[in-house]
């Protein structure tokens, strides 16, 4: 693929823009550009990179005419047309591993300042007050932690929860009971997971099927004061459902740190970030230094690869509609 100018249209860490520029690949960085502008300079690139911020719409890259490939520097693609690109034999590629550890650390931090009310202990002191039997907390071990989403981040998430001696259970419909059993995780269907469950923690993209996932009907199927946290999709967890089960108890705390709009404005959002009762993080799931050096390095690599002119990158494990790619090296 002849991949010789990149546009990096949101702020990735230097080390993108370095490994490119060694492998002879014109790099130019232009952030925030409206939709207008995004469309009239696409026409200029071969590929682009982005995060969260820029949106490449089907009328992008339908403006891209010599558009070959889209890598989003991080997991998920939501921001990125991929039907749209698919229909332009454009390849669109992300960098699911790059922030597994920094999303699965912001997880058990967020479980664990559940279970003993440490931020709003924190506020409250700061506030000066001394509130110790007010924000007195439960121990994790020996409670059952439901896993949606046994991938890499789920599968970290497991393994650091047991050590606190949590059981946990999971489900994953692209996973089988066998493979779960490897790290520990008691498979279930979602029927009987939600049952058992003491904390439910996401870590699925937002796609049609899990849209909405936790929802009224499943807290309601829950364990009086379950505990609810997302760190991987807005839209997941239904805002206006959870924050209902909070007022009414159904729901005994919720940790959030992404949101179906982002910065929310929405009033329920608004509500449900502000309640006592939710630990509220503005989408850091990914925002390591460790994390933001890696996605940079693994979408420049996989780039890198499909020109197919370097001996040491050959890896395009990111690639979402791995049909383009391979129609476009058979042809």
């Amino acid at each position: 693929m002849d991949i010789r100018n990149v546009l990096v249209a949101d702020a990735v860490d230097e080390a993108c823009v370095a490994l490119l520029q060694r492998h002879s690949i014109q790099v130019d960085c232009k952030y925030k550009l409206s939709k207008e502008q995004l469309i009239q300079a696409i026409q200029n690139y071969d590929a682009i990179v982005v995060r969260s911020d820029t949106k490449v719409g089907a009328e992008v890259i339908q403006a891209g005419s010599r558009l070959k490939a889209i890598g989003r520097a991080g997991a998920g693609v939501d921001n990125i047309d991929v039907n749209a690109a698919t229909a332009r034999d454009v390849v669109v590629l992300n960098t699911p591993g790059g922030n597994a550890i920094s999303a699965c650390e912001l997880t058990c931090a967020l479980i664990a300042n559940l279970a003993r009310n440490v931020a709003a202990a924190s506020a409250s002191l700061k506030a000066g007050r001394w509130d110790r039997k007010l924000y007195a907390g439960r121990e994790l071990s020996g409670k059952t932690l439901a896993i949606i989403g046994l991938g890499r981040i789920g599968k970290e998430v497991a393994l650091r929860m047991q050590a606190w001696g949590m059981t946990t259970i999971g489900f994953d419909p692209i996973v089988t009971p066998q493979e779960a059993q490897q790290f520990n995780v008691q498979y279930l269907e979602l029927d009987a997971l939600w049952r058992r469950a003491d904390y439910i923690t996401v870590h699925t993209p937002l796609i049609p099927a899990t849209r909405n996932l936790i929802n009224a009907q499943v807290l309601g199927s829950c364990k009086k004061g379950v505990k609810v946290i997302n760190v991987a999709r807005g839209g997941i967890v239904n805002e206006g459902d959870l924050l209902a089960a909070l007022k009414s108890g159904q729901c005994g705390g919720a940790a959030v740190d992404v949101y179906e709009q982002e910065p929310p404005t929405n009033p329920v959002t608004l509500e449900l970030i502000a309640h006592d009762k939710v630990v509220a993080t503005p989408h850091l799931g990914a925002s390591t230094a460790e994390a933001q050096v890696r996605v940079a390095v693994e979408v420049a690599e996989q780039l890198i690869a499909l020109t197919g002119r370097s001996p040491e990158y050959k890896s395009t494990s990111g690639v979402i509609n791995r049909a383009v790619l391979e129609k476009l090296t058979t042809a």
